[in-house]
């Protein structure tokens, strides 16, 4: 096929142009609204001066630019290391096997509510953890292990002020509670304001790194918000988050 009369173009042609279109489109998507966009500016920027001082044989930018080119890869690796590490987990998050809670385990979810619920009316911080399909093993090595059935006695126990582990997150894998007094990554997003506490920051870091599903309790104001894929939800009633559950649980 002709275009424009002259050039020759394939069926091929065309696919390998959509696909760069949309490989592009994904890259900038995912990195919007993130330090990597004012980033990804001073490296264009720095492409654009490479390119102009050899349009216009600046013998001296032109060296200085090609000897720092030979180790953009590396340095794109390094700068850019939290997004790539974030978008492998994105993908490996896209595995149709199911290992979140079962739809059957509807008392599970009561659970979580009830202590949720009765942690809000009393102003007790928390931070769960709901695991689905990525792996939260370095998370959980850095807290106590529990293993235990899911008990909202047992969540308001674990996050009572003044006891060892009230101020770290527990973690729930399927119907049991796996750890409690875990560390959390704490998220960069320049986008966080100061209004957010350390449990919000956590939940966000979390649920950007994994597709779990994390809930926050507000110590200081009982407020309930969770944090999935990258993003979070704030001041919510104990009946959307309930929802909230089951719809991303049959996801």
């Amino acid at each position: 096929m002709k275009l424009f009369g002259f050039l020759s173009v394939r069926a091929i042609d065309i696919i390998d142009i959509i696909v760069v279109a949309f490989l592009l489109y994904a890259f900038f998507r995912f990195i919007k609204g993130t330090k990597a966009t004012s980033i990804l500016v001073g490296l264009l920027l720095f492409f654009l001066i490479s390119f102009v001082s050899r349009w216009l044989d600046l013998k001296a930018l032109s060296w200085i630019m090609n000897s720092i080119l030979a180790l953009w890869v590396v340095a794109f690796v390094i700068v850019f290391q939290p997004e790539i590490r974030n978008a492998l987990a994105r993908i490996g998050r896209q595995r149709p096997i199911k290992f979140f809670l079962k739809l059957e385990e509807v008392g599970v979810i009561d659970e979580i509510i009830d202590a949720v619920r009765r942690m809000s009316d009393d102003h007790i911080g928390a931070l769960i953890v709901l695991q689905k399909n990525i792996g939260l093993k370095d998370i959980i090595d850095t807290g106590v292990n529990i293993d235990a059935q899911v008990n909202s006695s047992l969540l308001r126990t674990i996050f009572f002020p003044d006891t060892p582990l009230h101020d770290g997150a527990c973690v729930i894998q399927g119907d049991k509670i796996t750890a409690a007094g875990c560390v959390l990554p704490l998220s960069e997003n320049p986008g966080l304001g100061i209004t957010y506490g350390l449990r919000h920051r956590a939940a966000l870091g979390m649920a950007e790194q994994s597709d779990a599903l994390c809930i926050v309790v507000s110590e200081e104001t009982g407020n309930i918000s969770f944090a999935y894929r990258g993003k979070i939800v704030t001041k919510v009633d104990i009946e959307t988050l309930k929802k909230s559950m089951e719809t991303i649980i049959q996801e």
